[in-house]
């Protein structure tokens, strides 16, 4: 800082700011601040130590150069009736009067004048000029500065534009002191008065407080001051320079120097808080959405498996139906009077298969197919159901609008929104439902032959039941072979009887056994597919709203931080100050 001493209280207050302001600066590039805004914090940081800078901004017929010309007391810049100020010019401390361009649009002029010795005075285009950047430069500028110096004119005093420039201003917590120039068109005392009580009553509207204002003839000043004293008076101009000596000594200097790169901080942190909270926002209503896919499959899986066990039963009661036609046709067949049709074991196979096999396999085959095709329906619709929360999640709040944009958040996420939005949609467009049966069946097909002991080929349920079915009754026909060469008399009937009928009870009993298992099992393994295929294309979105959510939550907590820890300290070294000079 360009202070030669500082004493104790202003080190500690130093030492504190620069603390708080690194912390500013990492947050910055922490959460993603915008280029220009992490180079107007660094700007107004090395600011610290540069010599005091106060800024005149104004409209430009108000007459910022002809005020800057009599503060100075010399005519180092040029005056007009028109935009004569095309650039930012830097009024420094120098022995002789000079111009050089530093930059793009800013000029430094030196000038051996007293009060730029300890003050860099910045005059600025125009706030209403006609060539945007002129303009530009200006609101550019302004943030930089340790002081404000608003001039408004006379005649027309506080215009709509200057309001709003006021208004930016006050954004960034600067200390601003008003001007009214060209006082000397009035004729009367009481007119300049009234002009004075309406820009004091518009500041304090506008700005919360009633900032120094001051009326002044900046033509009459220079006059003053190059040899025409008794112009003085009616200037104005010695009430300005005596509130301009006392209030910005070396403590006011170095106060409203630190004070400085703290508003700009403040104001980061403020704007950033807003954005923070309005990514938080669009992103609870995307955790909203995740939270009701996440409920949709939960009650999806409920649904299927409740629906599942329904439909189960049209597996089943073929098979007990069955069962319960072998034990009619044993009672009707294993009997003494049917002796010699027993001994024809084609005959007795042929009608155990016509009367208690019937249509049981195609029965069992087409309970399955209905079953495959509530499943395929099921998901289908499922998918359908994302696809469309993410369509309408985009058209409530598909880019997000509030705060002003950084980094690529709202693009990521509409990416990601749009993407998962196609898969569902791919999804749906594409779904074949036959070729989704044919690969469920075979999946079940072979899940069944296998735990049926049929080796690797993939019969069919209905194959298979017919194999058992088929087998129990060789048994039944060579058991009563047996019964009949062996001669055993009318006793052996009805014991062979309860034995064929238990026999095809176990037969059956783990016959749909093991196709309930293998159904539930491949049914389970189907649901976990589908719902599986639901969350990977989900899965993006969902942890960039998870981790988003996260990164903002603490980007809101850092920067409210921030935002209360700058605000206090830059209240706390303004309010010192104000008292030291009441």
């Amino acid at each position: 800082m360009g202070w030669r001493v500082l004493d104790d209280r202003m080190q500690a207050e130093l030492a504190r700011g620069n603390a708080l302001l690194t912390e500013l600066r990492d947050a910055t590039i922490q959460y993603g601040a915008t280029p220009e805004d992490q180079r107007l914090l660094d700007a107004s940081i090395r600011q610290l130590d540069e010599i005091f800078l106060l800024v005149v901004v104004g409209e430009f017929n108000a007459g910022k150069s002809a005020f800057i010309n009599a503060l100075v007391g010399d005519r180092v810049l040029e005056e007009g009736v028109t935009p004569t100020t095309a650039r930012v010019h830097l009024l420094k401390y120098g022995p002789t009067r000079a111009s050089t361009e530093v930059e793009t649009g800013v000029s430094v002029v030196t000038a051996p004048a007293e009060i730029l010795r300890d003050i860099h005075i910045v005059d600025t285009p125009g706030t209403n000029a006609i060539i945007r950047e002129h303009e530009q430069l200006t609101r550019e500028f302004v943030p930089r500065s340790d002081f404000v110096l608003f001039v408004t004119s006379a005649d027309r005093p506080f215009t709509e534009t200057e309001r709003a420039f006021l208004e930016a201003i006050r954004a960034w917590g600067k200390k601003i002191l008003i001007v009214i120039n060209k006082v000397d068109i009035f004729e009367r005392p009481e007119e300049s008065a009234e002009v004075l009580a309406f820009v004091r009553r518009a500041a304090e509207s506008l700005l919360g407080v009633t900032p120094p204002t001051f009326p002044v003839s900046a033509k009459l000043a220079m006059r003053a001051k190059q040899g025409q004293p008794d112009l003085w008076t009616a200037s104005g101009f010695g009430p300005l320079e005596t509130f301009l000596r006392e209030s910005l000594d070396e403590r006011a200097r170095f106060t409203m120097k630190l004070a400085n790169p703290l508003g700009v901080g403040e104001a980061l942190a403020r704007r950033y808080t807003a954005i923070a909270g309005e990514r938080l926002e669009v992103l609870r209503h995307d955790l909203d959405l995740l939270a009701t896919i996440e409920q949709q499959l939960a009650v999806y899986r409920e649904d299927l498996h409740r629906g599942f066990e329904l439909r189960m039963g049209a597996t089943e009661r073929p098979l007990l139906e069955m069962e319960q036609r072998a034990h009619q046709y044993f009672e009707d067949t294993i009997r003494v009077g049917r002796i010699l049709d027993l001994m024809n074991r084609g005959r007795v196979q042929g009608e155990f298969e016509t009367r208690v096999v019937g249509d049981a396999p195609r029965l069992i085959e087409r309970g399955i197919s209905e079953l495959i095709d509530w499943l395929i329906v099921q998901d289908h619709r499922q998918w359908e159901a994302v696809a469309e929360r993410l369509r309408q999640r985009r058209r409530e709040h598909g880019d997000g609008i509030g705060a002003p944009d950084i980094g690529s958040f709202h693009a990521d996420r509409a990416g990601l929104i749009d993407s998962v939005g196609r898969e569902a949609q791919r999804v749906v467009d594409t779904y074949d439902r036959h070729q989704e049966a044919e690969k469920i069946a075979d999946q079940a097909r072979t899940a069944v032959a296998a735990a049926a002991a049929a080796g690797g080929a993939a019969v069919g349920v209905g194959t298979l039941v017919t194999i058992a079915a088929s087998t129990a009754a060789a048994d039944v026909t060579g058991i009563l072979m047996a019964s009949v060469l062996a001669a055993l008399g009318f006793l052996v009937f009805p014991a062979r009887r309860k034995r064929a009928r238990t026999a095809m009870h176990e037969r059956m009993a783990a016959l749909r056994s093991r196709l309930a298992d293998t159904l539930r099992t491949e049914f389970t393994r189907a649901v976990q597919q589908g719902t599986e295929r639901l969350d990977a294309a989900v899965a993006p979105y969902s942890r960039f709203v998870r981790a988003e959510d996260e990164r903002w939550r603490e980007a809101d907590r850092t920067w409210r931080h921030l935002h209360d820890q700058a605000s206090a300290f830059r209240a706390q070294l303004l309010d010192t100050t104000e008292r030291q000079n009441a």
